[in-house]
């Protein structure tokens, strides 16, 4: 039997456990990243380590998410996260050189290696056949210093692509196509890898905004074959040595697999607020709209940014729309400029964004009242844009920009013929700001520079004999870790304060819940199915430890949140009976005796005192899972294992 593309990169960094679905598996990492708005914490929880420089290959943090400075707090951990790169070994891509994902794929990706990044959209790397996973900052840290990175050997998925997209129709549409398919649960505990022949049809860009949104499936990550596709790309970026091929196995054995027809696709939405509630917009077509924003890690490359300016070209923006265009590099900004592109989205009356993320996690640009924006983000979520009652759409750069030209949702396929852009034989190449770290011998006379804003990690403690507290919240299913741990430009600069941070946790849900956990001193959370979905933000589980949340008890966790709740001491408990969910009420006072010794059965009884009734939860972690619970957290159990 042969393997998968995942499979034979999973099999070149085995370092602990067996290949078989289910179990947990140890993988070397060659390459991590980082960013502002969780890399100033992975950076604090590195040196907490007491590792004097980085181990892996590569090592980059990057500056694109807290670039709007409205005070000093992203200015000093921004100085932060540029003396600590120098120090121990990491490169560091300064604030407007572009988005982490869309500038990794460009300058640092390589076929057949492992990067995690301490972002959940790192598979955008699989568009050039990476293993690129997202995972949280404590397990980022872990693997700078040298350490495993541990996961559940995931299912294969193989997604067949056969045919050739129409003209106006994306790639923006496959994945929303996958989703529709497959839903924002489908891809727990799997690998998305795509093949067939319409594979060959798609550029490396487009791949990437594939696998970049295969993190809205819940997948482990999304991969494509390295082939003469991604070769031509990196040669393009003149990093050709770099390239190898990479490809599955004619004998390698699938789980599941989908078939998917390029040539029948249409254009797509994802409407609010979900990104699996997939309209096409022929239905949605007339509805009027009032912003438009063309960006993101997913949606900005070179090849998205040269069509929407051939779109715009000659048109002006409709007088009820706003429409913002961020590139996702200095390098597409800069050949954008230097072909007269740019000068064209201008002439159209587009607001031209720096290069990084920027509205997308709800840094800038928020909606009017109830406006309804379109977007060529990943994310919809309800209030991620900054506005409460803001309805946002996914969509493609194509839809997008004919729609801002209409006021209304167009089908971009009415404009008839869509003008041919290709990549680039040679792509416009200045790392000028990438910053390389500093020698070994020049490491020591470094000085960290640490702003008021950073705040000490919360403190863990070994796990108690039993936990005894009130099901203090009860949410339903698909809560986000935006629901969790809100973004946006009001919270997003105190990533690196967590008692701050405290005073907004589950505001969406409940925005008395922190007065009220801080009030309990400890508390349980009771939850629905695919629990903790969206970002990699580990402080989601950092401050629910910090406002002494003890337990999560939920149907189903999505695969980043549950390992970052492990790493921060909090236990994950499943419902062994999901009806068992209905007769929980918030406020019932919970008791779990024996949770140590729980751990190690894997099941748990949990008795509701209140209603003098007990029901059975499942404890499913590893070993190694079940060790780091018990120290209280994955610091304390490093630094007993140091």
């Amino acid at each position: 039997m042969g393997f998968t593309i995942a499979q034979k990169i999973i099999k070149a960094h085995l370092v602990e456990g067996e290949m078989v679905v289910g179990s947990e598996i140890g993988l070397r990492i060659d390459q991590t990243l980082t960013q502002d708005a969780t890399g100033t914490m992975a950076y604090l929880e590195f040196e907490a380590m007491g590792v004097p420089r980085v181990k892996t290959e590569r090592s980059v943090a990057y500056i694109d998410h807290n670039t709007l400075q409205t005070g000093f707090e992203n200015a000093d951990d921004h100085r932060f996260i540029q003396s600590i790169a120098k120090k121990h070994g990491i490169w560091f891509s300064r604030p407007g050189n572009g988005i982490c994902h869309q500038l990794h794929l460009e300058r640092f990706g390589i076929p057949g290696k492992t990067l995690i990044g301490s972002d959940s959209h790192t598979p955008t790397g699989g568009g050039l056949g990476m293993l690129a996973m997202g995972a949280g900052g404590l397990d980022v840290a872990v693997a700078m210093g040298g350490g495993t990175y541990y996961i559940t050997m995931p299912k294969m998925v193989r997604v067949n692509l056969s045919g050739k997209l129409p003209a106006w129709v994306s790639a923006k549409d496959v994945i929303l196509e996958v989703l529709r398919i497959m839903s924002v649960k489908g891809g727990v505990g799997k690998i998305i890898e795509y093949g067939g022949e319409g594979v060959r049809t798609l550029t490396v860009p487009e791949r990437a905004t594939i696998t970049n949104m295969g993190a809205e499936l819940g997948a482990t990550t999304s991969i494509f074959p390295s082939d003469d596709i991604t070769y031509s790309f990196m040669k393009a970026q003149g990093r050709e040595a770099d390239w190898s091929e990479l490809k599955a196995d004619d004998d390698a054995v699938y789980d599941e697999v989908i078939e998917i027809d390029l040539s029948s696709l249409k254009p797509l939405a994802a409407a609010p607020h979900s990104p699996d509630n997939i309209k096409s917009i022929e239905e949605l077509k007339g509805k009027k709209i009032d912003q438009v924003l063309i960006g993101s890690c997913t949606n900005s490359s070179y090849l998205d940014l040269m069509r929407v300016a051939a779109i715009l070209k000659g048109k002006t923006v409709h007088p009820d729309v706003s429409l913002g265009i961020a590139p996702g590099s200095k390098q597409v900004f800069n050949m954008l400029a230097q072909n007269g592109a740019l000068a064209d989205i201008i002439a159209s009356g587009a607001r031209v964004l720096e290069c990084a993320c920027g509205p997308c996690i709800g840094m800038g640009q928020s909606p009017n009242s109830g406006g309804i924006s379109l977007r060529t983000f990943n994310r919809n979520f309800e209030g991620r844009s900054g506005t409460a009652d803001g309805q946002v759409y996914l969509v493609s750069p194509e839809t997008a920009a004919v729609s801002a030209i209409a006021g209304v949702f167009t089908d971009a396929r009415e404009l008839g013929e869509a003008a041919n852009i290709e990549l680039p034989e040679k792509f416009y190449i200045n790392d000028n700001m990438i910053l390389e770290p500093a020698s070994v011998e020049e490491a020591d006379s470094v000085e960290i520079l640490r702003g008021p804003n950073i705040k000490p990690f919360p403190v863990t403690e070994e796990l108690p004999a039993e936990i005894a507290a009130k099901a203090l919240l009860k949410v339903g299913d698909n809560i986000t870790t935006d629901h969790i741990m809100p973004a946006g430009a009001k919270i997003l600069p105190y990533r690196s304060n967590i008692p701050h941070l405290s005073q907004y946790c589950f505001g969406v849900c409940d925005s008395t819940f922190p007065e009220r956990a801080k009030a309990e001193g400890k508390s349980i959370v009771i939850g629905g199915s695919n629990y903790g979905q969206g970002s990699s933000r580990e402080h989601a589980a950092l401050v629910p430890l910090y406002l002494g949340v003890k337990a999560v008890i939920v149907k189903s966790f999505a695969r980043i949140h549950l390992a970052n709740l492990v790493n921060a001491g909090i236990v994950p408990m499943t419902f062994v009976d999901p009806d068992d969910y209905d007769r929980v009420d918030q406020l019932d006072e919970l008791r779990i005796p024996d949770i140590r010794e729980a751990l190690s059965a894997g099941t748990a009884t949990v008795i509701n005192v209140t209603k003098g009734t007990e029901f059975t939860v499942k404890c499913e972690v590893s070993g190694r899972q079940r060790d780091i619970l018990l120290a209280g957290g994955l610091l304390n159990y490093t630094k007993n294992n140091a």
